[in-house]
């Protein structure tokens, strides 16, 4: 008979206060549900599905995974449902409480998940478990990966996923914007949405295109370390703001979400949010609400560190990249870009035909992704 347990496993305090609710805050705990068939003792291998953010307890391939045998866990990391003031160094922290509490209930093999934006973080977390470098984040804030005891997945899995949240989100930046805080104010001969550019754009203004994202993504950086660097000046009797929130407009405005035939895939156009034009501004769309801290540990194309075209070259544990054909968030050349940085032939590359990246309406397609994460954990 498969079972559905409630996993509370203990969480390393981050060095800010960066979680709006005392309750979440004070417990101390983060959690994770365990599907499992209750006929097989925890042993084994487990799977663990990740994401800095979003809440995987009722993930739709756990259930599946353990009625094929293999027990699966989905993880909510302490930033659950809200990425406003999130720092990825505690979510590699998360990772690694998950792991050694599975670990724990017996578990002596971890397949590490990362699905979606949970990619990027799958990714740094193997890196750093297997090869510990980082004690601060890119704030210089106290984040000691280093001296954590992170446990080493024994196989990591990019599961419908993009590289990393700086890297997808620089992509989306919407070029015509000038003006941080007037979105309708826009430089025509950088508006996607402007008819005389395209669909279809041109190469030109693709690249063009591009280099204006970056450095629309360096300017917001460079505006966040000089605020940084004068909140002391804001201090009343030795007492002050250690961090600002602050608004980005229009982040869903890839060339790839109107262009079909920009890295061209089975994909109808248009955004997980619905159309491009109402998802740029859409406050529930990607990365609108953020810090000052935040953004450099999260956003900052420079800064970020979640990257798994720069993490996975440094992973020695096999990886399986599986991506849909029809996805409109992860792209092909994203899961050939994470395959082809793996640096040793440990690595397999599956797609799936016709799968979005929900798999809406196709429980078959997610089915043969189920079938592909068993046979992996075996």
């Amino acid at each position: 008979m498969l079972t559905r347990e409630l996993l509370a496993v203990p969480m390393t305090p981050g060095g800010r206060l960066d979680i709006n609710s005392g309750v979440a805050r004070l417990s101390g705990t983060i959690w994770a549900t365990l599907w499992r068939d209750d006929r097989r003792p925890h042993g084994g291998a487990v799977v663990l599905i990740v994401h800095p953010a979003s809440n995987f307890l009722g993930h739709y391939a756990l259930e599946a995974l353990a009625s094929r045998g293999v027990a699966a866990a989905g993880l909510a990391t302490r930033y659950v449902g809200n990425d406003s003031a999130l720092i990825m160094e505690n979510c590699v922290l998360d990772v690694g409480a998950a792991v050694r509490h599975l670990r724990g209930l017996g578990y002596d093999r971890v397949v590490l998940v990362g699905n979606s934006g949970g990619g990027g973080l799958a990714a740094l977390y193997q890196s750093q478990a297997e090869t510990p470098t980082i004690t601060h984040t890119p704030a210089g804030d106290p984040a000691d990966l280093a001296g954590a005891g992170l446990i080493p997945a024994d196989r990591v899995v990019m599961a419908m996923a993009h590289p990393g949240r700086a890297i997808v989100y620089t992509e989306g930046l919407d070029a015509a914007i000038t003006d941080e805080h007037e979105p309708f104010d826009r430089d025509a001969a950088l508006d996607l949405f402007e008819p005389a550019n395209g669909p279809a754009y041109s190469a030109g203004f693709v690249a063009r295109y591009r280099r204006a994202q970056l450095d629309r993504n360096r300017r917001i950086t460079d505006w966040a370390l000089h605020r940084l660097a004068t909140l002391p000046e804001h201090a009343r009797d030795g007492k002050g703001p250690d961090d600002l929130p602050f608004v980005v407009h229009g982040t869903a405005a890839d060339p790839r979400f109107l262009d079909l035939s920009l890295d061209p895939s089975d994909r109808t156009a248009g955004t997980l949010w619905g159309d491009a034009w109402t998802a740029n501004f859409r406050p529930a769309s990607l990365g609108h609400l953020t810090s000052l801290r935040s953004w450099l540990s999260q956003w900052s194309a420079d800064h970020a560190r979640a990257d798994a075209y720069r993490e996975l070259a440094q992973v020695k544990a096999p990886v399986m990249v599986v991506y849909g054909s029809a996805d409109r968030a992860a792209f092909p050349s994203h899961a050939r870009g994470m395959y082809d940085a793996v640096g040793h032939d440990r690595r397999e590359l599956v797609e799936i035909k016709g799968a979005d990246h929900y798999f809406q309406g196709r429980p078959d397609l997610a089915a043969v992704m189920c079938d592909h994460l068993a046979e992996w954990a075996g």
